[in-house]
């Protein structure tokens, strides 16, 4: 034990201590002393504790918040403390065991060793070390405004009320009003506010326990000192490691099957990659190498995620990676989560594959069963090298050519690429997918190569925390010869929309229109035909049946309508590069994410898009606040970033699933990817870990007493 004469040690978690282990600490005890009379570094990031020492309990908790030990239910691994009474259980990093310290009003009574000892003191170490690694990562406190919500780790979700100054350091507490700390000096605190009044104050520099809660719903807030947020954790801790499991299962079958690399580029690769009509982005071609290596270069099967805007350049990257399949005489597939998407994915391929020697199809419910059958019967002989489709390609009586995957090893037959075989699936916005589907491509994953395709952003945190699983592309640049799109915020009148439309049909261009109520849908049709006789029209809406809205998106493509009445169906994967306007009457039934995904639907090409969002006069208050966002949303400033945001929560549940979703908001996101970053690490290292959370820090605590 770090001591000498009953005195105890405990020193902080940071860098200079963690890279000195238990036997550094017990050898050069005296010097530590001697260096506590003089440095500050050594008093700041140190505690010296005896038998019968006055220290209040209060201030020895606040203490310990700075020295970065994280307050838990029990104690298990060092770096923790417990709180129960006048009982404090703590596992100081410098000590082989944890201690038991008995307070006795402001004096400690007692001390003494409990049976709880470290059993990998180099596993703590290095997983301590990485945690103050990625704590920056996850903090993004960065921009913050009064009434954000944030995230303290041992205290729960509270919410900013500014930045506060402070000529007192600890002045007399709510809470212990027989102590007073008389130290003066002018501090900068965050202040939390917690229910009832409590409050907590964080002096900056030492916030290090903080992060911005980023979750799908307003979060809860407890008081201070509540149990609730112990449970919390305690429950969402549990829940990341079932799914840190599940994770891992699927990666370590992953590990033990091998198939043949694929081929490097031949001509006809070289050919088609030519033939791209755009300028590739920087983002393009580095997602385009990536997935290349994973081909060529590694004998186990690919999942890659490829995270983008939308008009990015996603679906030329899969049809690269598919064209290579096919050129190394395996088969590939492509699955959309609706008809609308298949039809727009296979007139793509269509187009950009016609002068190569590959054979496509599509197969979608919507077909004849006649038509189906061939496909199907063409996929199992070989006949076909890709095919789009819809979840009908995941139903039992599809089959493609035999695989000639091994596990463990792939022999010479594999080698010599025997037959064709599905070795390749692009999956598109999975979490659009039901969940018999999403089963279905759960066990697909153990086997072939699988390239997922996202239109949200990945949040930061989330994609460290799957980063050692699954290898994400993210494309965040857009096209060269986009041209920002011009927005106008104006009031709902017929002349701007009749000059708007107008203005469109002069360019030989075509115009969506945003009417997002489809009992009234009609109405808007002859609204618009009333006011610009000479537009075509047509309606677009998901009470249509599918193949009447098929026809009519098809249509619409081939420019038989000038103008698309349509809800926001429009929102999902539509590319037409001909509409350049977009006109959205009430714009206050939209929120910012959306309309900004909306927005990115048009000005896919090099003409100078238009997007008009339009309000009503009378306009309530929810309604002004919605428009102000709008109006923020006009350029690519802060309002994109406020879009951005919510985006990348959409991201990150389409990642996570649905359930997982609910345990982000109990938490916040960046918390909770904290946790399952930890929880990899302790199922991967498979030592007693310790918790990637734990934060030095320093608080104040002021609580209101119960009435």
């Amino acid at each position: 034990m770090s001591s000498s004469g009953g005195k105890i040690l405990i020193v902080g978690i940071t860098p200079y201590f963690l890279e000195r282990g238990v036997l550094w600490f017990k050898e050069n005890f005296q010097k530590v002393l001697e260096a506590r009379k003089t440095q500050s570094f050594w008093q700041d990031n140190t505690l010296l504790l005896e038998k019968d020492q006055k220290f209040p309990l209060m201030e020895f908790l606040r203490k310990l918040d700075e020295l970065g030990y994280e307050k838990v239910q029990s104690i298990e691994k060092p770096g923790e403390f417990s709180h129960l009474g006048n009982i404090i259980d703590i596992f100081p990093i410098n000590l082989k065991g944890a201690l038991r310290l008995e307070f006795l009003g402001n004096k400690i009574e007692n001390i003494e060793s409990l049976e709880i000892e470290i059993e990998d003191e180099e596993g703590s170490r290095k997983l301590l070390q990485k945690k103050l690694k990625l704590q920056k990562e996850f903090s993004g406190l960065k921009n913050l405004k009064p009434g954000d919500y944030l995230v303290h780790l041992d205290h729960g979700i509270a919410q900013f009320s500014g930045i506060e100054k402070s000529k007192i350091l600890n002045p007399k507490s709510e809470t212990n009003p027989n102590y007073q700390n008389t130290k003066s000096q002018t501090q900068d605190y965050y202040a939390l506010k917690y229910a009832a009044g409590d409050k907590l104050y964080v002096p900056l520099g030492l916030e290090r326990k903080l992060s911005r809660y980023i979750g799908f719903t307003i979060p809860k807030i407890h008081r201070l000192g509540s149990l609730a947020w112990q449970k919390t954790k305690k429950r969402i801790k549990e829940e990341t490691e079932k799914l840190a499991k599940e994770l891992l299962e699927i990666y370590a079958k992953r590990e033990t099957v091998l198939r043949p690399p694929y081929l490097e580029d031949d001509e006809l690769q070289k050919e088609l990659e030519a033939s791209f009509q755009y300028l590739e982005t920087p983002d393009q071609l580095k997602a385009i190498a990536e997935i290349k290596k994973d081909m060529t270069e590694s004998e186990k099967p690919m999942d890659r995620i490829i995270c983008g805007d939308v008009g990015f350049g996603k679906t030329e990257v899969a049809l690269r990676a598919m064209v290579k399949c096919v050129l190394s005489g395996g088969q590939a597939m492509l699955i959309t989560p609706t008809t609308i998407l298949c039809e727009q994915h296979f007139q793509t391929f269509k187009t950009r594959l016609e002068k190569l020697p590959i054979k496509i199809a599509m197969l979608s419910r919507l077909q004849s069963k006649k038509e189906q059958k061939e496909v199907i019967e063409g996929l199992k002989s070989g006949k076909f090298d890709i095919v789009i489709g819809t979840h009908r390609l995941l139903s039992k009586d599809v089959e493609f050519s035999a695989s000639t995957l091994r596990r463990q090893n792939y022999g010479a037959e594999a080698s010599e690429g025997c037959g064709k075989n599905l070795r390749l699936a692009v999956i598109d916005e999975e979490q659009r997918f039901g969940v018999k589907q999403k089963e279905r491509l759960k066990k697909m994953r153990e086997a072939i190569d699988i390239l997922s395709l996202s239109a949200t952003p990945i949040p930061r945190s989330l994609y460290l925390s799957l980063s050692n699983l699954r290898n994400i592309s993210l494309i965040l640049t857009p096209p060269s010869q986009r041209l920002p799109i011009k927005t106008f915020i104006l009031p709902f009148k017929e002349i701007f929309i009749k000059r708007a439309i107008e203005n469109e049909l002069r360019r030989n261009g075509q115009v969506y229109y945003l009417h997002n109520r489809v009992e009234s849908i009609e109405m808007a049709k002859n609204f618009i035909e009333k006011l610009v006789p000479k537009a075509k029209t047509g309606i677009a809406h998901g009470r249509l049946p599918e193949q009447k809205l098929i026809e009519t998106m098809l249509n619409f493509r081939k420019k038989g309508l000038d103008v698309l009445i349509a809800t926001t169906i429009i929102e999902n994967g539509l590319d037409l590069p001909n509409v350049n306007t977009l006109i959205v009457a009430d714009s206050t039934r939209l929120g910012l994410s959306q309309a900004y995904q909306l927005r990115g639907r048009i000005g896919r090409g090099d003409i100078q898009a238009l997007s008009y969002f339009l309000y009503p006069e009378r306009l309530s208050f929810l309604a002004q606040k919605r428009l102000k966002a709008l109006k923020e949303a006009e350029s690519l400033g802060s309002g994109y970033q406020i879009a951005l945001k919510d985006l990348e929560l959409r991201g990150a549940g389409n990642i996570l699933g649905k359930e997982q979703s609910g345990h982000v908001n109990s938490i916040g996101l960046n918390l909770y990817c904290q946790m399952l970053s930890e929880s990899m690490e302790k199922l991967k290292s498979d030592r007693q870990t310790i918790s990637l959370d734990n934060i030095p820090f320093g608080a104040k605590l002021l609580k209101k007493p119960e009435n």
